[in-house]
């Protein structure tokens, strides 16, 4: 594991990192010098025994915060509480909040709609919106959107249209942002740790996306968290605009 710590002294935000691939995307910016701050919605438990954990680790202190960034009217308070936690600014953001649903739209509540689409991507904007004045002020930031492999599918309804719409929007941050802020993102394949979330919603999924990865597995969670931490790392002071898919291949079409 590459652990050289060229995020010491930054400070890092990641949405929905309590549990998860959240929870180990934390982790791997800690292992790399980051103070990070856990984001959490109901699992204030999960959250506060991660930042123990990374706390035993690290030897630094870290944070966690509460609330609901499906709400436009939360996050703006999530943000503050974190630069508080944090004692300063946000170096590093990880929009890493993103419920599933594939109900077929003719179905679809704008209940439903309203929650994945503002989770996915409302929340991607409002928090990018309130950081990028502090970065671009300090002469630095990075910001890392999760989108997901559902971007290239046509049959995952409001969330395939979502996490397409985050690849977007990393672009056009990227336009905007520059040259002071990075903008990039990564598009997980199904997370094998998660594989039984898609079981429940079609349970033929699993075995068929194996089948269609030339590389024959399922990316993990570390692997995802990884690749991440190393988007903040030097080596990608000239990527912005990008988004990278972690799927072994698995979303190319073939005949």
């Amino acid at each position: 594991m590459f652990t050289e710590p060229y995020l010491d002294g930054r400070r890092a935000l990641v949405t929905a990192s309590s549990r998860n691939l959240g929870a180990a995307i934390a982790t791997a910016l800690a292992a790399r010098g980051a103070t990070v701050c856990v984001q959490y919605h109901t699992s204030r438990d999960a959250a506060a025994a991660l930042v123990r954990d990374l706390e035993a680790v690290t030897g630094r202190d870290h944070a966690a915060v509460g609330g609901d960034v499906s709400d436009p009217d939360s996050v703006p308070r999530v943000v503050a509480e974190a630069v508080e936690r944090l004692g300063g600014g946000i170096d590093v953001l990880v929009n890493n909040a993103g419920p599933f649903s594939m109900t077929p739209y003719a179905e679809l509540s704008t209940e439903e709609w309203d929650r994945i689409w503002d989770t996915n991507v409302k929340a991607c904007y409002l928090t990018c919106r309130l950081v990028a004045p502090g970065m671009r002020e300090r002469g630095w930031g990075r910001i890392v959107n999760v989108s997901a492999g559902s971007a290239y599918l046509r049959n995952h309804s409001v969330y395939g249209l979502a996490k397409q719409a985050v690849i977007v929007l990393t672009e056009e941050l990227a336009f905007e942002l520059g040259p002071e802020v990075t903008v990039n993102a990564v598009a997980p394949g199904q997370i094998a740790e998660s594989a039984a979330d898609i079981a429940a919603y079609d349970p033929t999924f699993v075995e068929r996306a194996i089948r269609h990865t030339p590389l024959g597995r399922l990316v993990t969670r570390g692997e995802v968290a990884e690749l991440i931490a190393l988007m903040l790392s030097p080596a990608f002071d000239m990527v912005t605009g990008v988004t990278i898919p972690v799927d072994g291949g698995w979303r190319f079409n073939r005949f």
